[in-house]
């Protein structure tokens, strides 16, 4: 008898970077343009990750927020709210973690989010402090 195989374990994905990958995944569908992710655990305890994408039009702008909404619950994820769909300038979606901004043009330059979060990660010093002097 010849021993089975078993086939190689593949590595999961972790639940966050499934996520991420999907809601790109839809933005990406419906065309959204200039998609940026940031990593904001290091400034704010309130969500793990700001997304943020251009949409050309309202009508788009609110088929990007259907599609993402869509997606995102298929994969048995919440969406916590929805904001701004009303005037679809600004959209903004709640997932928890993740929050994603769907913004036409000129709301995307005169608010300027990717000022606010793309701070790098604070580099821990590893100075010593100087001995004190025996006086």
């Amino acid at each position: 008898m010849t021993p089975k195989k078993t086939p190689a374990k593949k590595r999961a994905v972790p639940a966050s970077r499934k996520l991420e990958q999907a809601i790109v995944s839809a933005l990406e569908d419906i065309k959204a343009r200039d998609i940026e992710i940031f990593d904001v655990r290091h400034l704010t305890s309130m969500f793990d990750q700001v997304i943020i994408a251009t949409a050309e039009s309202t009508r788009q702008t609110r088929a990007l927020a259907n599609h993402l909404r869509e997606t995102v619950k298929d994969l048995g994820a919440k969406v916590y709210g929805v904001e701004g769909e009303d005037s679809g300038e600004w959209v903004l979606i709640d997932l928890g973690d993740t929050i994603v901004h769907i913004m036409q043009p000129t709301a995307r330059e005169n608010y300027n989010l990717e000022e606010l979060w793309d701070h790098p990660k604070p580099k821990i010093s590893r100075k010593r402090p100087a001995p004190e002097s025996a006086d």
